[in-house]
C-alpha cells in the first residue's frame, strides 16, 4: 500500500489485561498511540510519540517498527511500562477498570525530534490535554490537527481541554462526552457550540450506531460494519481515528475517510488487543469499506 504524508501520532503505549465474556488475556500490546499507529500505518507514514519502560516486549517493538515510519519519538525509560486492566460487561460496551499502573508514563514529557516536527498531519489520540498541547507547540509546519478526548479530561482538566479544542481542526468525541462537555442533548446544537470554540468539524462516535460529522455547511453520517462477535472493544475508537486520519492524508474525502476508519475498527473488535489488525488483507478491507453506507 502506498505511503502518504507523515502523520505524527501522540498517545499512550501500554500493556493491557483484558477480560470479556470470551476470556481473559494478559500483557496485550495496547494504548491509544498503539492502536492509532497500526491503523494509520497500514496506509501512511505514521510516526508514534510515546513512552515505554525497559520491560517492553520485543514483539511490541516489532509491531511498532512494522507500522511506523520511525520509532525515534518513543522514549525508553528505566522502569515499568504503563499497564491497564479492564473487564467488560456482557453488553460489550460498559466496562470496569480493574487497575491502572502508570509506571514511566507518570512523568512523560514528550520531545519531538526536529526532523519529525514538520509533519503535515497530527493525530492527538486520547491522552492528557496538557501533553497534547505540549506536542502541538513543538510542531513547526502548521499541521492539520485531529484530536480525541474522553470524559476524564472533560471532568478534571476542562480549561486545558478547551485550549486544545481551540487549536484543533477536527475533534473526535463520543456521544455521551459531547453531551457532557456542552450540557446539550441535541447533537447538532452541541456540535455547533464546540465549533464556536475553534474546530472546523466535529465527528461524534456513536458506537453501534456509527458516526456523524458536523461542519458549518454540512452533515454526514456513516453506519457500522456488522460484526457477528464482539470479542474485545478496546481501542476501536483509536483505530477509527488512525484510519480516518490516514484517509485524509491520502486525499480521500471526509466520507471515505470515515468509512475507512469504521471498517478498520470492525476488525479490531473481532479479537483481543491488536491481533486482528496485524493481518488484514486489502481485499477484505475494501469489501468492508464498500459495505458501509
Amino acid at each position: 500500500m502506498k505511503k502518504t504524508n507523515e502523520i505524527l501520532i501522540l498517545g499512550s503505549i501500554g500493556l493491557d489485561t483484558i477480560e470479556t465474556q470470551y476470556g481473559k488475556r494478559e500483557n496485550l500490546l495496547g494504548g491509544s498511540a498503539t492502536y492509532a499507529t497500526i491503523a494509520s500505518g497500514i496506509f501512511s507514514s505514521a510516526v508514534p510519540v510515546g513512552i515505554i519502560g525497559d520491560d517492553f516486549p520485543k514483539d511490541g517493538y516489532d509491531i511498532f517498527s512494522k507500522f511506523s515510519k520511525n520509532i525515534n519519538n518513543i522514549k525508553i525509560e528505566k522502569g515499568k511500562t504503563f499497564r491497564w486492566g479492564g473487564k467488560y460487561h456482557k453488553n460489550g460496551d460498559d466496562r470496569d477498570t480493574l487497575f491502572t499502573d502508570l509506571g514511566v508514563f507518570e512523568n512523560f514529557d514528550p520531545i519531538i525530534n526536529e526532523k519529525d516536527a514538520n509533519a503535515s498531519w497530527v493525530f492527538l489520540a486520547n491522552i492528557h490535554p496538557a501533553l497534547q498541547m505540549n506536542v502541538l507547540k513543538q510542531c513547526s509546519k502548521n499541521p492539520i490537527v485531529i484530536s480525541d478526548t474522553m470524559n476524564l479530561w472533560i471532568n478534571t482538566t476542562p480549561n486545558e481541554l478547551k485550549s486544545l479544542i481551540n487549536k484543533t481542526n477536527i475533534l473526535l468525541i463520543n456521544e455521551s462526552e459531547i453531551i457532557e462537555l456542552t450540557q446539550l442533548s441535541e447533537l447538532k446544537k452541541a456540535a455547533r457550540m464546540i465549533m464556536s470554540m475553534g474546530p472546523e468539524k466535529i465527528i461524534v462516535k456513536q458506537g453501534s450506531k456509527g458516526a456523524q460529522c458536523f461542519s458549518k455547511d454540512d452533515e454526514l453520517s456513516v453506519s457500522v460494519y456488522p460484526v457477528s462477535k464482539v470479542v474485545d472493544p478496546t481501542g476501536a475508537g483509536d483505530v477509527f481515528g488512525g484510519g480516518f486520519v490516514s484517509g485524509l492524508a491520502e486525499g480521500l474525502s471526509l466520507y471515505d475517510s470515515m468509512r475507512r476508519g469504521t471498517a478498520l475498527a470492525s476488525f479490531c473488535i473481532e479479537d483481543f488487543g491488536v491481533n486482528r489488525l496485524l493481518d488484514i488483507t486489502r481485499d477484505e478491507l475494501d469489501h468492508r469499506i464498500n459495505s458501509i453506507k
